[in-house]
Parts: structure tokens; C-alpha cells; sequence
């Protein structure tokens, strides 16, 4: 009976302790989980790629006669600066703020 209470006795010790590792690194670190903030920048990064295949639909669908025509290379390049802005603060993100370059923002010719 006494070798069966030692034993239950240290499994308790052995659970303090794993609840007390789990508790110091926070379950992200203990389970793999990420920042919720990084998932859904991700998730923003996906989209603005998949955004690419509706663009060309556009353009591919866009009337060469038109007398005002919608600048798809401009939002491109734009879309292109947003995409990598987010991957450069998921890749290495900063303590102090950097430039960002201006947006056109009219894609009208």
C-alpha cells in the first residue's frame, strides 16, 4: 500500500510541474498553435493572391473600345504592395514603424 501512495504522490508532483511548463509558455508554444493576428494576415495574404485570377477575368473581359478603361496593371501593383507589406510584418515584424509607399488608388485612365 505504501509503494502504490508514493507512486500516486509523485504523479501529482509530475502533474504540478507539466501545469506549471504549460502555464509559464503559454499553450501556443506548448501546442503549435499561432497568434490569431498571424493567421487571419495569412489568410489576407492567400486572398489577395487568389484575387489575381478574378483580376485577369476582368481584364480579359474589359471592352477595348471603352472610352474610360480601368487600370488593372495599377491595381496589380498595388495589390502587390499590400501583399508584401503584410508578409514583411509576418516574416520579420518591426518595433518601429516603416515607410510605406503611396497607394494610386484611381485605377481610372
Amino acid at each position: 500500500m505504501h509503494g502504490s501512495t508514493t507512486l500516486l504522490n509523485h504523479f501529482r508532483v509530475g502533474l504540478v510541474l507539466a501545469a506549471l511548463v504549460i502555464s509559464a509558455l503559454g499553450p501556443n508554444h506548448v501546442f503549435g498553435g499561432t497568434d490569431p493576428e498571424h493567421e487571419a494576415l495569412a489568410r489576407l495574404v492567400h486572398e489577395i493572391s487568389a484575387l489575381e485570377l478574378l483580376i485577369d477575368e476582368a481584364e480579359a473581359q474589359a471592352s477595348p473600345d471603352a472610352r474610360i478603361r480601368f487600370r488593372y496593371d495599377w491595381l496589380r501593383q498595388d495589390l502587390d504592395k499590400i501583399r508584401r507589406g503584410i508578409e514583411d510584418h509576418l516574416e520579420a515584424p518591426r518595433a518601429e514603424p516603416r515607410p510605406v509607399p503611396p497607394l494610386r488608388g484611381d485605377y481610372r485612365r
